[in-house]
């Protein structure tokens, strides 16, 4: 008796069974961002109209939250610190990263080991760095001041440093900008070795110099990756928190108080979750609004350069 032949399988189940082998790659991903992303920011947002202290049932508080933010002083100084970190650590690393870039693509001997070195801060770890930070910028006996006193200025016109209110936001941006550069430098480098060497000939032809070689054929070739860049760097500048938090702690007063410190301080130390989740919100939507800024000025930039 001779067997049946088998029924061919559908090309709906064999479908089926490609997408469910591709899901199951990609569902341990999924599901810890679900769980561990997604889903706290959904809370967040539900917490930023309640009352909550962690202990006593959740209570619904509507706007009570957002109508608070405009009576804290602590929001407002927070709100205002984040711009002005943002605004000049954004700029200066970008500035600093370009230039390393540039010089460390060129033929110098020792090139690799620069490279290295400028790299190093951003591996290091934070705790180490930010401890030998507050000793070198230390105002009684660290190194910078010692310097400057040497140089004949007025001990009593000594930087305080991360000790003083007006000098502590400069204390932050500076380490900012040391650890952070030479991060964006290898992205820069990576830009730059992919600039064909075709241009430059052309360019020494016409006889161009260093300098409209640079602006005329480097900058807008990096176009891309600055634009990556700047927006890497805003986001990372909104939500700082860790160099704040091993240098300054906010201090003094206020004065390097920032956004996300100031949402660590309503959660974990005042217990305010509900509030806290509002100012986080208010960030969410600061650090979207800008960078869908960021977006459609280069949407529209290149489409006036079409």
């Amino acid at each position: 008796m001779k067997a049946r032949p088998r029924a061919p399988v559908s090309k709906r189940w064999r479908k089926v069974q490609r997408l469910l082998i591709a899901y199951s790659f990609i569902a341990p991903n999924f599901i810890g961002f679900a769980v561990f992303t997604l889903l706290p920011i959904v809370c967040a947002f539900l917490l930023a109209f309640m009352h909550w202290d962690g202990n006593n049932p959740i209570e619904f508080a509507g706007l009570d939250n957002f109508w608070k933010l405009f009576s804290d002083r602590a929001f407002k100084d927070a709100f205002w610190n984040t711009i002005i970190y943002t605004g000049f650590t954004v700029p200066l690393t970008l500035a600093c990263s370009l230039g390393l870039a540039v010089l460390l693509n060129q033929k110098i001997f020792g090139r690799n080991f620069f490279r290295t070195v400028a790299f190093f801060p951003y591996v290091a770890s934070l705790v180490a760095v930010a401890v030998v930070w507050n000793m070198i910028f230390n105002p009684e006996f660290g190194p910078v001041n010692m310097i400057l006193y040497e140089l004949g200025i007025d001990p009593k016109n000594l930087p305080g440093w991360a000790a003083d209110s007006d000098w502590a936001m400069v204390t932050i941006i500076m380490f900012s900008v040391w650890k952070m550069m030479g991060y964006f430098m290898v992205i820069y480098l990576a830009g730059l070795q992919g600039i064909s060497g075709e241009l430059y000939e052309a360019a020494e032809i016409d006889g161009a110099n260093a300098w409209q070689k640079f602006w005329r054929i480097t900058l807008p070739q990096l176009g891309p990756t600055t634009f990556f860049v700047s927006v890497m760097l805003t986001i990372q500048s909104f939500k700082v928190f860790d160099q704040i938090y091993m240098i300054t702690q906010g201090g003094p007063g206020t004065s390097t108080l920032v956004l996300v410190y100031h949402i660590y301080n309503e959660a974990f130390i005042s217990w305010d979750l509900g509030y806290s989740s509002m100012v986080a919100l208010v960030l969410f939507l600061l650090v979207l609004t800008i960078t869908i800024v960021q977006f459609r000025w280069v949407e529209g930039k290149d489409g006036d350069t079409a």
